[in-house]
């Protein structure tokens, strides 16, 4: 068989950058992937992908000219339907044959095997391998229906009549198996061995490529362009860190940016470009952010991570006078961050105070209410939580902070800017000279804004994240509005997640299904502490919490032993964990875990509520004394060890009832003839299964 590299390159209109890795990385997988179940590359075969604003490219290695036949066995049919009693074919056995294009000549072929307790037939088939013309079409084809495309285009072909829908108007397709060019066609192309370099700066056009291993490097010498999106994307980080060390300054990191911007240039340039002092009296997140959006451009830091004038232009072009496209650059810039100036010089002049009336004109939710009806109730929720946390000055200043959250949502800037909302209003607010604990709870009570991010940085952040988080999740509860499946359109399951986070993180002795039932109260005209809404929430609020906990290595058998018992205080619930993690390992964890779920089994069988009370004088098994005796022992030390926070110590010491737990279910009958003696030793095992499962339910753990 004959091996040779491939290289297939689409060549496009620019391509849309955000999705533009996306894309070739799909491109290349799902035609490589289409060629190996054909048959048709080497076990050892590599694929590269490429991908440019103008192209997706993929370059393998080891495909074959014509795939190696394929030879398989073929079940026809039972013997006794297929063969009449002197061994011919019968006529549905002739039908299947000429189904598969074959006659009774083929009988002789068959081969007798069991199948089941039943003899069939077998025919072994020789499938021709598939030739790399038909199997690249097949390829090509399923790699462009399987694009990612974020918006389809539809566009007319040379002919004036026919059209097609593809991401961006196609104008090229290669195609090359070693230097021979495979016949293929799609989009209204036909493959070939040319294709375009750099619109301005190739050094030769058409680029004739020679083979398909020549591709990438022709077109960076003769087309001038790095077809290789990681290797564009690393040749712009190395100019970017450069130019930058050249000023004593550093580049803002922004992932994001960085592969939007290497979507956007075939030949990147970094150069350097300034702005007017001036500006820096802007809040530097605002020029940061005008300048990354708007003109992708890398803001420059001093060593201090503090803004300065200067920034980084990735260029898609080389002149040797850069000044002109430098100029023209800072020309642009230059109003963006004027109307920024304007901005926050205008907001500044009205309060966030006077803007809080306004809150009554903005729409929150139709069956909800306005901005300024939620505010009301986030502060009274803050207030309360700040009295539980630190009282009266906490409360005071979280219903401050609260009233004052959202009024930076109706200044110019964040119009213009949503995503400064919070940091416009803790910039205005320092402007106010209002307390810095205040102000910066403005800006926190968004926190956190996704999974990683940092929680509040002080005590009325924390009470009014909380508050507002709580008031968006109950509410939406309240009328119906819960996420199904993965739809999930007001983001509930990451503000669940942000509150979890908040109550265990920061160690909050706040009771939550209290905190859920005060919220309910204060939707006058909703459910109010309606029991169905409350346990709705809370289960939702468990699952996000037990998936964070797996996440995180923990197993599900000890998420669910902590979490059944449904915890009062979900700050407890990191220690309760770490207490059965280490429970566990003690030799006697199995033992006691397969005792506990029997003694849950029991205890349910039995109508009404066990109490847990003992009468000793009518113990009268030794194994029964001895286990009570064991409990009088054991039981007021792990309960004062659980009260005093020490989960893990207070499961230690139920290791010391192993031993008189295997001797009661072996020497005990529970269920005795004498009613008092049988309610007297469900009340012992009701007292050994409230001592076991103060931390945790101990039987989550058995097998």
């Amino acid at each position: 068989m004959s091996e040779k590299n491939l290289l297939v390159e689409l060549f496009v209109e620019e391509l849309p950058p955000k999705a533009l890795n996306k894309l070739g990385e799909a491109f290349s997988s799902v035609l490589f992937e289409s060629l190996k179940a054909q048959g048709l590359s080497a076990e050892n075969a590599v694929v590269t992908a490429y991908a440019s604003p103008r192209r997706l490219a993929v370059h393998a290695t080891n495909i074959l000219a014509v795939a190696p036949d394929k030879t398989s066995t073929q079940k026809l049919m039972p013997v006794s339907v297929g063969l009449d009693a002197n061994g011919n074919a019968t006529p549905a056995l002739v039908k299947r044959l000429n189904g598969m294009g074959l006659d009774e000549a083929a009988v002789p072929r068959l081969t007798k095997q069991m199948d089941g307790k039943n003899e069939a037939l077998f025919l072994e088939v020789t499938q021709k391998g598939a030739v790399l013309n038909d199997g690249l079409q097949k390829a090509i084809e399923e790699a462009i229906q399987k694009l990612p495309i974020p918006k389809v285009m539809t566009y007319q072909l040379a002919d004036g009549w026919s059209s097609v829908n593809f991401v961006r108007p196609a104008h090229g397709l290669v195609a090359l198996h070693g230097d021979h060019v495979v016949a293929i066609s799609v989009l209204g192309l036909t493959a070939g061995n040319q294709t375009q370099g750099h619109r301005f700066e190739a050094a030769v056009s058409p680029v004739i490529l020679k083979n398909a291993d020549s591709y990438a490097a022709q077109l960076k010498t003769e087309g001038a362009v790095i077809a290789s999106f990681a290797e564009r994307r690393a040749e712009i980080e190395r100019q970017l860190n450069a130019a930058a060390a050249r000023q004593g300054l550093k580049p803002i990191e922004d992932d994001a940016l960085l592969d939007e911007v290497t979507a956007l240039v075939e030949r990147p340039n970094v150069l350097l470009g300034q702005f007017e002092e001036v500006y820096l009296e802007v809040p530097q997140e605002c020029l940061i952010l005008t300048m990354k959006a708007n003109q992708k451009y890398f803001p420059l830091l001093d060593s201090n991570g503090k803004l300065t004038n200067k920034f980084l232009i990735v260029s898609n072009i080389s002149p040797a006078d850069p000044s002109a496209v430098i100029g023209g650059n800072e020309r642009v810039v230059r109003p963006r961050l004027a109307d920024a100036k304007f901005f926050f010089d205008q907001d500044r002049k009205k309060t966030l105070e006077s803007r809080i009336s306004s809150l009554n004109k903005v729409v929150y939710h139709n069956k909800l209410g306005s901005q300024g009806e939620r505010t009301e109730r986030v502060g009274a929720i803050a207030i309360a939580i700040g009295l539980q946390l630190g009282g009266a000055d906490l409360a005071a200043k979280a219903g401050l902070a609260a009233q004052l959250a959202k009024t930076d949502l109706i200044t110019d800037m964040v119009g213009e800017f949503p995503e400064l909302q919070g940091i416009m209003g803790r910039y205005y607010a320092q402007h106010e000279g209002l307390d810095n604990d205040v102000a910066f709870a403005i800006e926190d009570h968004y926190k956190p804004r996704f999974a990683g991010d940092d929680l509040p940085r002080n005590q009325v952040g924390i009470a009014v994240a909380l508050a507002d988080k709580l008031e968006t999740l109950v509410g939406l509860f309240g009328i119906g509005e819960k996420p199904t499946g993965d739809k999930d359109p007001f983001a509930l399951r990451r503000q669940a997640l942000g509150i979890i986070r908040m109550l265990i993180e920061n160690k909050l002795p706040l009771p939550f299904e209290k905190l859920i039932q005060n919220v309910l109260s204060e939707f006058a005209n909703e459910s109010g502490n309606n029991a169905s809404t409350v346990q709705a929430i809370k289960e939702f609020c468990f699952d996000r919490l037990s998936v964070n906990l797996r996440e995180h290595g923990a197993t599900p058998q000890e998420v669910d032993a902590v979490l059944s018992l449904d915890p009062a205080l979900l700050s407890e619930v990191p220690q309760r964990l770490a207490a059965v993690r280490t429970f566990s390992e003690l030799a006697e964890a199995s033992a006691l875990a397969a005792a506990n779920k029997r003694v849950g089994n029991i205890l349910k069988k039995v109508e009404g509520e066990v109490p847990a009370q003992v009468n000793a004088s009518l113990l009268q098994e030794p194994a029964e004394i001895a286990l009570n005796t064991a409990l009088t022992k054991v039981r007021p030390e792990a309960d004062k060890l659980f009260e005093n926070g020490d989960y893990t110590a207070s499961l230690q010491a139920l290791a010391a009832l192993k031993t008189p737990v295997d001797d009661f279910f072996d020497n005990v009958m529970v269920n005795a003839d004498d009613p008092a003696l049988k309610a007297n030793r469900l009340g012992l095992l009701a007292t050994l299964h409230q001592t076991m499962n103060r931390v945790a339910d101990l039987s989550k753990l058995a097998g």
